[in-house]
């Protein structure tokens, strides 16, 4: 039996430490914000001797690629085929292995696992896997849509059929993970049917600094006619776009980050005004197509950094889509503090916010691999 379980959740711009016991109660936690990959290795081991004995570690992982559909453990073969799909995830890949390996130096006997925001989404149908591009490249280089934030998107739609006391294979579910990066899921009986990312965390929303979807076309013509190069292309699409390349460059909000950009709108910076406005006009048509997907929508969440902390977000997502029957209690969301409803009593749809909680579906993942006689916690593929 897990008496000590260490979580390590390595973000695009953050990581975050916790140790669960085994009923999952929080026994310790860190986080480093605007985390760039470099641990400290003395604070990590002290950390770890101020939270008890360690029994086992999960990692989030961001890109388990088409080889790992669910948690595994983590030894030398598995680490060096994650490096691989590096080129993937750039910006996250590096990250999450530099948490492993700093973890397995200072806990070098403590089994690993790794979980991924990949496999969440291996139930997509082809239909909203598949790309219509030449078959050769297809086959060739497995091209299809993988989808991120699966980890998250698994545990905000479990958690939101719990808020509204219903079985989650009786619902259809819009998650939307918002922070720095975003996506949506469609969520059907329980599992993943369509998200808006694809075969890279570039694909979809208005992000912090990526860029979400463009037309195809105009990264060919900034080849051929802007003279830019692969490098410079990667970089400005990852590093210099969404959110901190709308809200005016070197000027406030540059960061990408909500909170920047919400406050230089506030103070009547046009630039942050337009940044939030194309943010919200991306995810409203990411929400809608979402539940598309469906057929239809029960139940919209609201998780990550920016849907748990900024009310304004969600409120201007919701205006016009009361054609799914969004409608919000103004209140609520503006008063809304962890796990809760923000819907109006009178929707059709609920509405609730879920305090992203990624460490508990890895805690369950690696229960699950390590522990299975004991466990009787299913694949991240089957819902309960």
């Amino acid at each position: 039996m897990i008496t000590g379980l260490l979580v390590v959740n390595a973000g695009s711009s953050s990581l975050k430490l916790r140790v669960l016991d085994s009923a999952d109660d929080t026994v310790a936690s860190t986080e480093l914000e605007r985390w760039q990959g470099e641990a400290d290795l003395d604070a990590l081991a002290g950390f770890l001797r101020s939270a008890g004995a360690v029994d086992a570690v999960g990692h989030r992982i961001v890109h388990g690629g088409r080889a790992f559909g669910g948690a595994v453990r983590l030894d030398d073969p598995v680490i060096a085929e994650l490096e691989a799909l590096t080129d993937l995830a750039p910006l996250h890949q590096p990250r999450s292995l530099a948490g492993v390996r700093a973890v397995r130096r200072v806990l070098p006997n403590v089994p690993a696992v790794g979980c991924f925001d990949t496999a969440f989404h291996a139930t997509l149908p082809e239909p909203a896997a598949i790309y219509p591009l030449p078959a050769e490249w297809r086959e060739r280089w497995g091209l299809r849509r993988y989808g991120f934030h699966g980890l998250s998107h698994a545990y905000a739609a479990r958690r939101a059929a719990e808020l509204v006391d219903r079985p989650i294979k009786q619902l259809r579910v819009v998650s939307c993970h918002l922070g720095a990066g975003a996506s949506a899921c469609a969520v059907a009986n329980g599992r993943s049917v369509d998200t808006t990312m694809g075969f890279t965390p570039l694909e979809g929303l208005v992000m912090a600094t990526r860029s979400g979807s463009v037309d195809p076309g105009l990264l060919i013509w900034l080849q051929q006619r802007g003279g830019l190069g692969v490098a410079e292309l990667a970089d400005g699409l990852e590093h210099h776009s969404g959110l901190a390349g709308l809200a005016g460059g070197d000027e406030a909000g540059s960061s990408g980050d909500m909170r920047d950009v919400h406050a230089a709108r506030q103070a009547g910076d046009a630039d942050a005004a337009l940044a939030f406005q194309v943010y919200i006009h991306r995810l409203r048509a990411g929400i809608a197509s979402m539940a598309a997907a469906m057929d239809g929508l029960d139940v919209l969440v609201f998780t990550g950094g920016v849907g748990e902390h900024h009310p304004a977000v969600r409120s201007a997502a919701a205006v016009g889509l009361d054609f799914l029957g969004i409608q919000l209690d103004e209140p609520a969301n503006a008063a809304a503090s962890g796990d809760t409803d923000i819907g109006d009593r009178a929707a059709t749809t609920r509405t609730v916010v879920v305090a992203a909680r990624e460490d508990l579906e890895i805690a369950r993942q690696v229960r699950a691999l390590l522990n299975p006689a004991t466990t009787g916690v299913r694949s991240a593929q089957d819902p309960e």
